[in-house]
């Protein structure tokens, strides 16, 4: 991957760490930044889904050049899936289509699970995601009721953690390659407990090297007169994106 050119760079030029706030999708903050400090090249390094929260890398002016080099990283995440209850996207945004009684389950089980899925798979997409079918976003399908054939792909789990089980709610850690869909981890797991479960609550704590403790929430941001202070120049995040 080429490395761009560090030449004629200015204090915009470079990587703004935001604590997305759950709602907004990251299209709305990367709107939200270009119109409010008047930045005509914003992009974002990889997307978080309106229900989740935590760590977004937006790329300013030159930044955008080192997109992939931000989405190809490995990614850390918490959240908590609840058991008993499925929905149609896999995450509380979705519709319910199936329920039972998870209150057998145990820790041990939930835990061996997780342990199961370390190291690579191969994971199949929900049907609500932005993966394209002839240039249709497969969510577009699944909002008229249609389900296709998705090609599964290989993901690998470096670390699956059960941190807490309060009935019916599963606390994790995951850490991940690119590409993996943590609502369909809880979605399969349910469905190999044989009680069905979805997201509930998902937060991004690390993109590589980038880590939730430099970033800033939203609506701080974009208090701010101006960002020079809190972004990162491009010179200085290339060691991070290595």
């Amino acid at each position: 991957m080429a490395t761009p050119s560090l030449a004629g760079l200015g204090p915009l030029d470079g990587l703004l760490l935001v604590d997305k706030p759950s709602g907004p999708t990251s299209h709305d903050v990367v709107a939200q930044i270009r119109r409010r400090f008047r930045i005509p090249k914003v992009g974002h390094g990889g997307t978080l889904d309106p229900m989740a929260t935590g760590l977004l890398v937006i790329l300013l002016g030159k930044g955008t050049k080192v997109s992939e080099r931000v989405m190809g990283h490995d990614k850390t995440y918490e959240g908590v899936f609840r058991l008993g209850i499925e929905t149609d996207s896999q995450d509380a945004d979705g519709r319910v289509v199936a329920e039972k009684d998870p209150s057998a389950v145990t820790a041990e089980q939930i835990a061996a699970q997780m342990s199961a899925r370390l190291g690579d798979q191969m994971q199949t997409p929900p049907m609500v995601s932005a993966i394209k079918l002839n240039g249709v976003p497969l969510y577009k399908l699944a909002r008229k009721g249609q389900t296709v054939e998705r090609a599964a792909k290989l993901v690998h789990l470096y670390r699956f953690d059960l941190l807490e089980f309060t009935p019916p709610d599963v606390r994790f850690v995951v850490e991940c390659t690119k590409g993996t869909y943590v609502r369909t981890l809880g979605h399969d797991i349910g469905q190999a407990l044989g009680v069905g479960a979805h997201l509930t609550r998902l937060r991004r704590t690390r993109i590589g090297r980038l880590d939730i403790a430099r970033a800033a929430p939203l609506d701080d941001l974009l208090a701010l007169p101006a960002l020079d202070d809190r972004v990162i120049p491009l010179a200085a995040a290339l060691p991070l994106l290595v």
